[in-house]
């Protein structure tokens, strides 16, 4: 199963970090072309569901200016506060797994560090793409992560 890990410091204590990255239904003010939000429960712990959409916004008078693209839904299979929640994919082309870690640096601040396991469509023809579409894929989640270093320092629940 290929993998992705990245990760970026954020200047906020470990619980600031994890309360920015559990807020759902504000994570599109951070990750790259995504919305997210809790479709079973409200998201916070184990057997919640979300469900993200990535892809183009549409203008405001096309299906009310929401996004269009690909519906990634979600199991949350395991969530230790403040360090870590682990997913499941459950979709129909997003599948594999996902983790969050949150890990406190000496110096009052945090690292937080985004893992994607991906069990790739197409089977053999998504496994020989991954080395075109790793870049990409590994470019988006470096700059969502640049984005959520500022809004995690600034956020405010």
């Amino acid at each position: 199963m290929p993998e992705l890990v990245e990760q970026v410091d954020v200047d906020a204590p470990p619980e600031q970090v994890w309360a920015a990255l559990v807020d759902w239904d504000r994570q599109g003010e951070w990750m790259l072309l995504t919305d997210v939000r809790a479709v079973e429960g409200d998201g916070q712990g184990v057997g919640g569901r979300l469900a993200a959409v990535t892809g183009v916004r549409l203008p405001r008078g096309l299906l009310g200016g929401r996004r269009l693209g690909v519906l990634d839904s979600m199991l949350i299979t395991a969530w230790e506060f403040p360090r870590r929640v682990d997913v499941r994919h459950t979709g129909r082309v997003v599948r594999g797994t996902g983790t969050f870690e949150v890990r406190p640096r000496g110096d009052g601040g945090s690292t937080f560090v985004w893992t994607e396991g991906l069990d790739l469509p197409l089977g053999v023809l998504g496994r020989a793409g991954w080395p075109l579409v790793r870049p990409v894929m590994a470019a988006g989640v470096r700059l969502s992560l640049r984005r959520f270093a500022g809004y995690a320092r600034d956020h405010r629940g």
